[in-house]
C-alpha cells in the first residue's frame, strides 16, 4: 500500500500513465522545420454506429492520454517566473552563474583573519553592499548574514561564540575552523551546471531555484487551453430554483477545476438548448480542449451526438462503465483539438472530468501521472453488476471512509472529500484494499494551486 501524499512517477506502460520524455516529445521547439501536426485520422459519423458498447472505465482514461498524444507537437513558450507555477520545463534549468557567486557569510558575527585574539575594525559588512577592503592578520570586521566577506578571511566568528574584553580585542569562545560559516563561491552550483531536467514540474521550490540561478523566464510546455459550454435550458445563473428551473452548478465549479488541473480556461459560455449554436460554438473554438455539459445522451435536446456528427467529428469514446458518468464521450473535432462531453448531473460531470479530461489535459501539459494508490475502505461499498463506481471518500490515517449523498445529481459527498475511490464492478468489501482518486485540491503539492 502507497500512502498518500507519497506521490511518484508511474511506471512507463501502466494504462493511461505517460512518461514524462515521451510528453515532452509532442512539444515541437521553435527550430524544428515543420510544424510537426500529426496527420488526424480519417474521421466518420459521431454516432452512426450501430452494436455500440460502453468503453471500460481504464481504457478510457487511457483513450483519453492516447488522444492528447495523437494530437501533435506542442511549441514551448519562455513563461515569466510568475506565470510558471505548475507548468513542465520544455528546456533544462542550467546554472547562469555560481552560487553562491562570492563568497558570503552564513552567519552573522565577524570575519576574522589568522589567530586570536583581533582588533575589531569600526565599519561594519552589510549584505547587498560592495567587498570591503581585505583583512590582515590579527584584524576582525563585523559581518552580517548574506554579506560577502573580505579578502583573507580565516573563517566567521559567530556573535555568540565571541566576546570583546576591556580593550576592546575580540577572543573566540569556543575553537573555531578554517572556513568556518562561510559559503564559498559556487558551494551550490558552477556556471554552466545543470540544475533541473527536462520535464521537471515547476513547484515553488522551482521558482525559487530559477530566480536563485538568475532566471527571469523559464521555456516550458504550455497550459492547454479549454473552454467550457454549458448546456440547457432549465439552469438558472442566480437566485433559488423555481418554476422547474434549476441553479447551473457547473458552470461555477468547471473552470477552477479545470484551472486546477493544468488548464487555462479561456471562456465559459452558457448555450442553452440551441443545436444550430452548439454547432457554431464548436466549429470556432480555438481551445485545445471544449467541455460541453449535459446533451450527451439521446433525448429529444441532447445535441451533442448530432452536433459532432455534422461537423464530421471523430467519437473516440461514446459511453463509459462507470458510475455515476456512463454517458460521456470523447471527441475529436478537430486536427489539434478535443471535446469531453460530460454529463448533466453535476456528480456525474466530476466523474466525466477525472475519467476523460484529466488524463488529456495532464498528457498535453507533459506533467508526470500520479502514481496510483490504494486504501481499504472503513465500510462496504455496493457495486454496479458491470461498471466501476466512482465513490467519494474521506481519508482518515490510512483507511478511506465512504461518504453518503454520492448520486449523480448530487454534491454534498464530494464537496467534503478527499478522493474518490474507484469501487470495482461487485463492489467491495469492508477492509479491502481500493484505488483512489485524489481530488487536484486534496492531493499534495502543485494541485492545491488554482491559478
Amino acid at each position: 500500500m502507497t500512502a498518500p501524499g507519497a506521490r511518484a512517477h508511474a511506471p512507463a506502460g501502466d494504462g493511461d500513465d505517460l512518461d514524462v520524455e515521451e510528453a515532452l516529445a509532442l512539444v515541437r521547439h521553435p527550430k524544428d522545420d515543420a510544424p510537426g501536426a500529426v496527420p488526424a485520422p480519417a474521421r466518420h459519423g459521431a454516432h452512426g454506429h450501430e452494436g455500440h458498447r460502453a468503453t471500460s472505465w481504464p481504457r478510457a482514461r487511457e483513450t483519453a492520454a492516447r488522444a492528447a498524444r495523437s494530437a501533435g507537437r506542442r511549441t514551448p513558450v519562455s513563461v515569466a517566473l510568475a506565470d510558471a507555477l505548475g507548468l513542465v520545463l520544455a528546456t533544462p534549468l542550467d546554472a547562469l552563474t555560481d552560487l553562491p557567486s562570492f563568497d558570503t557569510s552564513a552567519m552573522d558575527g565577524w570575519a576574522v583573519a589568522g589567530p586570536g585574539p583581533w582588533e575589531v575594525r569600526e565599519e561594519r559588512v552589510l549584505a547587498g553592499h560592495r567587498r570591503p577592503g581585505p583583512l590582515t592578520d590579527g584584524e576582525a570586521v563585523r559581518i552580517a548574514t548574506g554579506a560577502r566577506v573580505p579578502a583573507d578571511t580565516t573563517a566567521v566568528l559567530r556573535s555568540e561564540h565571541g566576546r570583546t574584553d576591556a580593550q576592546g580585542r575580540l577572543h573566540a569562545t569556543r575553537e573555531l575552523g578554517h572556513g568556518q560559516d562561510i559559503r564559498p563561491r559556487g558551494q551550490e552550483c558552477r556556471n554552466g551546471d545543470q540544475l533541473l531536467p527536462v520535464g521537471t514540474l515547476v513547484t515553488p521550490a522551482v521558482l525559487g531555484l530559477a530566480a536563485a540561478a538568475g532566471y527571469d523566464t523559464v521555456t516550458a510546455v504550455p497550459r492547454p487551453r479549454a473552454e467550457v459550454l454549458v448546456l440547457g435550458d432549465e439552469l438558472l445563473n442566480e437566485g433559488l430554483p423555481r418554476d422547474g428551473l434549476i441553479r447551473d452548478a457547473l458552470g461555477p465549479m468547471l473552470s477552477p477545476w479545470l484551472r486546477a488541473m493544468g488548464a487555462e480556461v479561456i471562456s465559459v459560455r452558457r448555450l442553452g438548448d440551441d443545436a444550430r449554436v452548439l454547432r457554431r460554438a464548436l466549429t470556432t473554438s480555438t481551445a485545445d480542449l471544449v467541455v460541453t455539459t449535459g446533451g450527451t445522451a439521446a433525448g429529444p435536446v441532447d445535441h451533442v451526438h448530432p452536433s459532432l456528427e455534422r461537423i464530421g467529428a471523430e467519437l473516440l469514446v461514446d459511453g463509459v462503465k462507470v458510475r455515476p458518468g456512463h454517458p460521456m464521450l470523447l471527441a475529436r473535432t478537430k486536427e489539434n483539438q478535443h471535446l469531453v462531453g460530460l454529463p448533466g448531473n453535476p456528480l456525474a460531470a466530476v466523474s466525466g472530468l477525472l475519467t476523460l479530461a484529466e488524463p488529456l489535459l495532464r498528457t498535453l501539459a507533459a506533467r508526470p501521472a500520479p502514481e496510483p494508490y490504494t486504501l481499504p475502505l472503513t465500510e462496504a461499498v455496493q457495486g454496479h453488476p458491470h461498471d466501476t463506481r466512482l465513490i467519494p471518500v474521506v481519508l482518515r490515517g490510512d483507511r478511506a471512509v465512504p461518504l453518503h449523498y454520492n448520486g449523480p445529481a448530487m454534491l454534498r459527498g464530494v464537496a467534503a472529500a478527499d478522493a474518490l475511490a474507484v469501487v470495482p464492478p461487485g463492489g467491495a468489501r469492508p477492509g479491502e484494499e481500493t484505488e483512489l482518486l485524489d481530488l487536484p485540491w486534496a492531493a499534495a503539492g502543485i494541485g492545491v494551486c488554482f491559478t
